[in-house]
């Protein structure tokens, strides 16, 4: 090649090169530009005095936001599907000790579930906020037996015209899968300790055993009846037309006319009928108008905002929380999933912490791996042996292998209205060797010893790997009986009458010692705080380190810099096809097939 043509393609290169790098440099000025202007608007809240404070859970409320949440929040539809129980509750307390707000409008159309112990806990709060002498105000276009929980706590419930409230009671129902099992020519071979371990019931049977019955009804009876009284005394009716309500629905329907609005008023269940022009009047009469036509209102997730930027974190608290909400799996696991590997290592993080003094765990989980839940107790333990007190608060559930993670605790914290307990061990293997055979398919062949090649679906299980796996189970039960006995101060004969994989309510439990005290989240920390002799009860939450992509967009989230509703369709999309997909998350991945987990646990 001339030297004249090497010139011009090193020419045209360096052209290439330089508009690459004008083109980075362009798209990072703009990104830096729009974050900064995100930032500007994120900070410039108006909070106007005498406004309202607009509170309105979004989605399912939890204790922090799993993995995949966090993207869905930034699909074209701009609907959060999750909201932070904390972030509520936090808005509420601001909120209550500030003078420019006067008047809360609790906003319940979005809410799609809390579940009661969470209901109660937010509840305690709104209470709070109306004994400092301000008013809330309820509003919904339909309540659901989740949002009424809230509502109830209102100064006044009020209801569209076209709404009404659905009260149901609160059931156990699943699928039985017997008959369907035979049909495919299917074989469960199911192994497990404890007479009220029902969990794999619905493999093994068409209906539900009378001792499922029974322990069934020993939790959801006494939840019931908790509902009823927190709504009979918050609403001042009686129990009797309560019941009837509840329970005759078609003949309270029949007496209005089929308006479930009016029959909602008739008994006392709202203070009144309105569309959503009258509630905006309503409340500007309270607040005045702004500038915009709207009633003078702060959105609770900007007023958040505000106030945690002027309230910086506590750096030196010296009370750590650590979240563990989900499935308990082995291995490192995203938000959303209690990994073994990944909790045991905050836990690490907060043993070896000088200026952390005492861990409050805050667990909502029905259990899962065996192995993973050993995993974190033993780390626990290894905190306490460092002489850090360690309190857990138990929030909707911790059932199973999230009542193992917690038995060991200096003391346990529990709502009313928690499922715990269920102290169990169960496994279980198919095998479709029938339904191969009809099809043509055999299977054969040879082994060194005695079960090599026998722990396989397409083969029936033999019967020393039956017997084997039984005794691994049965090892594993009595190994969460010690666990338990050891953490509560009982002797194991103690325990095995409370346990056998009997789930609990949080009031039952604390009768039978599973459960030290009742109450939320605030108090297990101001505990833990004096039993580590600290002066107060600062702390801060303990999170795993998040990938430079989950940081960004965790602080995008929760800052509230930026939301889909900002963003074309297209570039919401775009932002969701650059950010890695989430794996789906393993739920069953215990090394031994060993579970310590509650599956029929869905708290009301």
């Amino acid at each position: 090649m001339s030297q004249k043509n090497r010139g011009f393609f090193s020419r045209m290169l360096a052209v290439i090169d330089a508009m690459r790098r004008w083109i980075v440099n362009l798209l990072f000025l703009f990104f830096f530009g729009f974050m900064l202007f995100s930032l500007y608007n994120a900070f410039r809240i108006d909070v106007p005095g005498g406004g309202a404070l607009v509170l309105m859970p979004e989605g399912n409320v939890v204790e922090e936001y799993t993995a995949v949440d966090a993207l869905t929040q930034l699909s074209a539809d701009g609907q959060p599907q999750e909201t932070l129980l904390q972030d509520l509750i936090d808005a509420v307390d601001y909120a209550r000790e500030d003078s420019s707000i006067k008047v809360m409008l609790l906003l319940l159309d979005d809410l799609q579930h809390i579940g009661m112990a969470k209901g109660l806990e937010l509840g305690e709060a709104l209470q709070r906020f109306r004994e400092s002498g301000k008013e809330i105000v309820a509003m919904s276009g339909s309540y659901d037996q989740d949002s009424y929980l809230l509502a109830a706590n209102a100064d006044r419930v009020l209801v569209h015209n076209m709404g009404g409230v659905s009260i149901e009671g609160f059931s156990v129902v699943r699928n039985y899968l017997r008959d369907a099992l035979e049909k495919l020519k299917v074989t469960m071979h199911v192994f497990k300790v404890g007479s009220y371990k029902s969990a794999v019931e619905p493999l093994l049977r068409n209906d539900m055993s009378e001792e499922a019955r029974e322990a069934n009804r020993g939790w959801l009876e006494p939840l019931w009846d908790l509902y009823r009284d927190r709504i009979v005394a918050a609403r001042n009716i009686t129990v009797n037309d309560f019941d009837y309500y509840v329970n005759n629905i078609d003949r309270v329907l029949a007496g209005s006319g089929g308006d479930a609005a009016q029959a909602a008023l008739d008994y006392g269940l709202v203070d009144g009928i309105v569309s959503r022009p009258t509630l905006s009047n309503m409340m500007a009469e309270q607040v005045g108008w702004d500038e915009d036509g709207y009633f003078n209102q702060v959105y609770y997730r900007n007023y958040l905002r505000f106030k945690r930027a002027v309230n910086l974190p506590n750096n030196d608290a010296g009370v750590g929380v650590i979240i563990a909400s989900g499935n308990i799996v082995d291995g490192d696991q995203p938000p959303g999933t209690i990994g073994g590997d990944s909790l045991a290592r905050l836990v690490r993080q907060a043993r070896l912490d000088n200026k952390l003094k005492a861990l409050v765990l805050r667990v909502d989980s029905g259990g899962g791996s065996a192995f993973a839940s050993e995993v974190i107790r033993a780390e626990l333990e290894a905190l306490q042996q460092a002489g850090k007190p360690l309190v857990v608060s138990m929030s909707s559930m911790a059932a199973s292998g999230g009542y193992w993670i917690a038995a060991g605790a200096d003391e346990i914290w529990a709502s009313p209205a928690t499922l715990t307990g269920s102290i169990g061990i169960f496994g279980a293997f198919p095998t479709a060797e029938r339904l191969l055979e009809d099809l043509g398919v055999h299977t054969d062949g040879i082994g060194t010893t005695a079960v090599a090649g026998k722990l396989r679906v397409d083969r029936p299980l033999d019967p020393i790997v039956a017997r084997a796996i039984q005794r691994g189970i049965e090892h594993g039960y009595q190994r969460f009986i010690n666990v338990v006995a050891e953490g509560r101060g009982k002797l194991p004969e103690q325990v095995k009458p409370i346990a056998e994989g009997r789930v609990w309510s949080g009031m039952d439990a604390h009768e039978l010692g599973l459960v030290d005290r009742l109450g939320g989240l605030d108090g297990a920390i101001t505990s833990a705080a004096q039993l580590a002799g600290l002066s107060d009860d600062r702390h801060r939450v303990l999170r795993l380190p998040l990938s430079p992509e989950e940081e960004l967009l965790r602080w995008i989230m929760e800052a509230g810099v930026v939301s889909s509703q900002w963003l074309p369709a297209s570039v919401s999309t775009l932002l969701q096809q650059w950010l890695p997909s989430v794996k789906a998350l393993p739920v069953l991945n215990d090394p031994r097939g060993v579970y310590a987990q509650c599956l029929l646990c869905a708290a009301p």
